[in-house]
């Protein structure tokens, strides 16, 4: 009995290893549904790999209590298809930036079907869970350039993730082509701010065109790592009043066969 209890006492004890504390851990989820073109998704994947490595998104980055941040970057499309490109882990220096810019601007993967807004915010709450980090602040930032036409509400899926006390920010792409006018809704913008963001100090952050993509990124980067006050501009399109949040999941259902492709 003596030697099973000096055994014990001189085994290692293996305590849980501990989160690492930062600013934000930060989701990005990024849409690669089919209603984005090839050159769409190319363009998409510089955007994120320049504003990651800009000097002042760094800056503001290092500007925080802890200077550093959690991030992991996900393309997401219909309900269960989601990408993990960079997995979760720690942005702080510039060699950090590069690192992680290289991973995203070398993915030349093909884009999925469907659109699941709701699908990416399940995938991302439960991406958080056991990640190996604790923030100050958990924020999931949605791109996309259609509104929810698979799985559950979206609205169902933002109301559970602000409950649980996530921020959602949003990206709609806007820009205009033929995928994009058969697929889209001319007032995305509007759609993000009724139906997909929320949580304290939730934006929207609207792309109207390509050449506008790499600059939206950066400000939506410095003002979710810094948590100054949200960018806000002035909606194009008179808001309907309750704003239909299904817009996404009739118009499927009006074109169930031409549905079949995104």
């Amino acid at each position: 009995m003596r030697i099973l209890t000096l055994v014990l006492f001189l085994w290692p004890v293996i305590l849980p290893a501990q989160d690492i504390e930062v600013d934000v851990e930060l989701f990005l989820a990024v849409d690669v549904s089919r209603s984005m073109n090839r050159d769409e998704l190319e363009l998409q994947r510089q955007g994120y790999s320049q504003a990651l490595m800009d000097a002042d998104v760094l800056a503001a980055i290092k500007d925080g209590p802890l200077g550093r941040i959690a991030v992991t970057y996900v393309e997401w499309a219909g309900d269960q298809a989601q990408r993990i490109v960079v997995p979760w882990q720690i942005l702080a220096t510039t060699q950090d930036a590069q690192n992680i810019a290289e991973t995203i601007a070398a993915r030349k993967s093909p884009a999925m079907r469907r659109t699941s807004i709701s699908g990416a915010l399940a995938y991302a709450m439960e991406s958080f869970e056991h990640n190996g980090f604790t923030g100050l602040r958990r924020v999931i930032d949605v791109s996309g350039d259609g509104p929810n036409n698979q799985g559950p509400p979206v609205t169902q899926l933002r109301d559970a993730a602000v409950a649980r006390g996530f921020v959602i920010n949003g990206l709609p792409l806007m820009t205009v082509d033929l995928l994009s006018e058969f697929w889209g809704i001319p007032d995305l913008d509007i759609y993000y701010e009724n139906c997909v963001i929320g949580g304290p100090g939730a934006f929207v952050v609207p792309v109207l065109s390509w050449n506008e993509f790499p600059a939206a990124i950066k400000r939506k980067l410095i003002l979710e790592v810094s948590a100054l006050p949200p960018y806000v501009r002035q909606a194009q399109f008179a808001v309907p009043s309750p704003y239909d949040c299904l817009v996404g999941e009739k118009m499927r259902e009006a074109n169930r066969t031409y549905f079949e492709i995104p």
